[in-house]
């Protein structure tokens, strides 16, 4: 989409930052958006009381993810807002220390039970879904044989075609009946 960056994370407090269940739901609420959050609505998006949310909302404006936003109305609730149109990427070289390597771990670890969690979720309402939306829906997985550069092209053309349908979740253009998707497209070397 014009306008997206991509961030690559490669101080470990930031990455120690993102590595929280709670975090990551809060920032999968804001997107990549400039969508806004305070501590009370963050505590319904991540199940835990506005105290704790709190704590997560500063430590990932600690960390730089999340940024101030002005306040709404009478300024006794501080207001953040999302990282905007910037995809954070978390650094894959190798060479890493092993505390950062730990790290990197966990985040991945949590990243895919948080997928897995998406998928079991969607498997158990499937039925209830309109058959648009059901018919719709695809789960597919087909082996390839390409080269490492080929994989590197073929990821790049799905980022392409995937950014066209990138929207904000406030825009106020997306048809009536546009949902957020949840899109993951998975490359892993066998």
């Amino acid at each position: 989409m014009p306008g997206d960056t991509s961030h690559k994370i490669t101080d470990p407090s930031v990455i120690r930052a993102l590595a929280h269940p709670a975090r990551l739901a809060i920032l999968e609420y804001l997107g990549s958006t400039s969508r806004e959050i305070t501590a009370t609505e963050a505590a319904e998006v991540a199940g835990l009381s506005p105290s704790a949310t709190s704590y997560h909302l500063r430590a990932l404006a600690k960390a730089g993810i999340i940024h101030d936003a002005p306040s709404r109305g009478d300024g006794r609730e501080r207001v953040y807002r999302g990282p905007g149109e910037t995809h954070i990427e978390v650094d894959t070289d190798a060479g890493d220390d092993l505390e950062m390597k730990a790290l990197k771990e966990q985040l991945l670890d949590l990243l895919l039970a948080r997928s897995q969690e998406r998928l079991t979720r969607w498997r158990h309402q499937y039925e209830a879904e309109p058959d648009n939306w059901r018919e719709a829906t695809v789960i597919n997985e087909t082996m390839i044989m390409v080269t490492a550069d080929e994989l590197t092209e073929l990821t790049e053309q799905i980022a392409q075609l995937v950014g066209r349908y990138r929207r904000s979740v406030r825009q106020d253009d997306a048809p009536t009946d546009a949902r957020i998707v949840s899109m993951l497209v998975r490359a892993l070397p066998q």
